[in-house]
């Protein structure tokens, strides 16, 4: 029976792959392809600008999370002070704010017209260019609202790393005369860098994947150029050369990642876990420390969260109204149906990978999780060009041959966008699963062989029913993935068709800011259920530690 089955299983495998990851290999493609007026055009323009513009994020976005999410994963894991436990999960709370609705929150509020300047004025009797404000929409301002979002990534493993630390290297530490800065900086800091590199390469691609930030303050990076290029010069070449050149640079940061990963090795001397050796942190150290956990989550959640319940409150007559309500079922149906189908394939896969446990078997997986890592710009583009062709060639044939067009059956459908969050979101399903078939001993599938089930059954009556949170927790995080994304909908939406993140967007960019407000907050409010799910596991991450809330 399993040799049945792994003939059936494989190619059904490595043909999902295959699929799955037509859309790199349509932007590779593109790579050869020789270079049109357009592109040497861009070449001598913009493209530089580019470049600058897309290093200069990265690196203001890497030190922004580098410098919140470490500080506040050690103060978190080895320090005792005023609010600690809530600060635990409560620094988790920025995941739930998408990147761009933040950018439109502190646009409203800091800009010219915004109360923060107009209270100013008023307190002062100053006018225009009598004084000087920062500006919100520009390079730093991108950085400051991604580095407010994104430091999660960075604090959620290096605070795990920390608290998993071997309770006897820390306790050497301190018998050698370190305090507490001189055991962050010359032990738990080293220990924990290959962690720190991993979660700081996830919130590295969340920065070259952002769309909505970048083009609502009109800075030049490569996800707005490629969405120019399209659309502007109409020139599909020019615009997947520089998705090629962006999935370079997310390959880059996938091969950091990998590397950390494999280094991460913790080898610990004794067993003993039951309490870590804590810092006790009083007076102006533990107001510091209280204040450095209360910034972040203030800026990055509730400042943003309170302002656009605001606007919510006072445009809610106005905004929600049969046209909200059929978004708002769009984003829903749209966000289950992915989740769905996100699951089933994660599980297809990962309990073939079980199954066989073939080579083959374990790279065509690895293809098809690699989806997670490419910018929704460019999965787009490496849709719609292959779609594209698909549609004009069947059309072409239909016609000469039957003289009948079969139009648009591809490409600019629920389809196209189904495909795209395939290709986006199946690899955290897929993680999330295969972290919960791991945790069932192999010794389990052969009770069940012994008692006569198939592989089937054993999938349907033994494994899926102990991993019921495993399965919740996927749904639950593609779902809300789904709600959030923004570039891939946009440009492979039908016709006529928005979901709540793209009206958001078409509000704000019209300057309707408290208009966008119901839209945005409806995503913030979904946005909480997995971070609910991660405070819970954080809470708990580490046998015996009864401090960390």
């Amino acid at each position: 029976m399993l040799n049945f089955l792994g003939r059936l299983w494989q190619p059904g495998i490595m043909l999902v792959a295959l699929l799955l990851s037509v859309p790199v290999l349509t932007i590779a493609s593109f790579v050869f392809e020789p270079s049109g007026e357009n592109w040497e055009h861009l070449k001598q323009t913009v493209l530089p600008e580019y470049l600058s513009n897309s290093a200069l994020l990265v690196a203001g976005v890497s030190v922004g999370t580098l410098l919140i999410g470490v500080s506040t994963a050690w103060l978190t894991a080895m320090c005792r002070f005023p609010g600690k436990q809530l600060f635990v999960w409560m620094l988790l709370l920025p995941l739930a704010m998408p990147a761009y609705i933040i950018a439109y929150t502190y646009t409203g509020l800091f800009d010219f017209a915004g109360p923060v300047q107009s209270q100013i004025r008023e307190w002062t009797g100053w006018g225009y260019r009598d004084y000087y404000f920062p500006e919100v929409r520009s390079l730093g301002g991108a950085i400051s609202m991604l580095s407010l979002v994104l430091y999660p990534y960075v604090y959620l493993l290096a605070r795990s790393a920390f608290v998993e630390q071997s309770i006897c290297v820390l306790e050497v530490s301190r018998t050698l005369g370190c305090g507490a800065w001189c055991s962050f900086y010359r032990v738990a800091l080293p220990l924990a860098r290959p962690a720190i590199v991993a979660g700081l390469s996830l919130a590295l691609m969340e920065t070259l994947a952002d769309y909505g930030t970048v083009s609502y303050f009109g800075l030049g990076v490569f996800t707005t150029g490629i969405f120019r290029t399209w659309f502007g010069l109409g020139d599909s070449v020019a615009a997947a050369k520089m998705a090629a050149m962006l999935l370079m640079f997310v390959f880059t940061l996938v091969v950091i990642e990998r590397v950390s990963r494999k280094q991460a090795r913790y080898h610990h001397t004794t067993n003993k876990y039951s309490q870590l050796p804590e810092y006790q942190l009083k007076g102006a150290k533990a107001l510091l420390a209280f204040l450095m956990c209360l910034l972040p989550v203030a800026f990055g959640f509730f400042l943003p969260a309170a302002q656009l319940t605001s606007w919510a409150i006072i445009t809610f007559d106005e905004m929600v109204d049969a046209n909200f309500v059929r978004l708002t079922v769009n984003t829903i149906l749209l966000g289950i149906s992915a989740a769905l189908l996100s699951v089933l394939l994660a599980v297809f896969l990962a309990y073939g990978k079980r199954m066989l446990g073939r080579t083959s078997v374990f790279v065509s997986i690895r293809i098809a999780a690699i989806g997670y890592a490419i910018p929704g710009t460019v999965v787009a583009v490496g849709i719609i060009i292959p779609f594209a062709w698909l549609d004009n060639t069947l059309d072409q044939f239909m016609r000469e041959r039957f003289d009948y067009s079969t139009g648009l059956l591809l490409s600019g459908t629920l389809f196209a966008v189904m495909f795209a969050y395939m290709v986006r979101f199946l690899a955290v399903s897929l993680q999330t699963i295969e972290s919960g078939l791991g945790k069932i001993k192999p010794s389990m599938d052969d009770a069940s062989r012994s008692l006569g089930y198939s592989p089937r059954e054993t999938l349907f009556k033994v494994h899926m029913p102990l991993m019921k949170g495993s399965l919740l927790t996927a749904l639950l995080i593609v779902f809300v993935d789904v709600m959030k994304e923004l570039p891939a909908t946009l440009i492979l939406r039908p016709f006529n068709f928005n979901t709540l993140a793209v009206r958001a967007f078409e509000l704000a960019s019209d300057e309707r800011l408290a208009d966008s407000s119901t839209a945005a907050l409806m995503i913030v409010v979904v946005g909480l259920l997995p971070v609910i799910y991660l405070s819970k596991s954080i809470a708990q991450s580490r046998a015996g530690h009864k401090n960390d809330g």
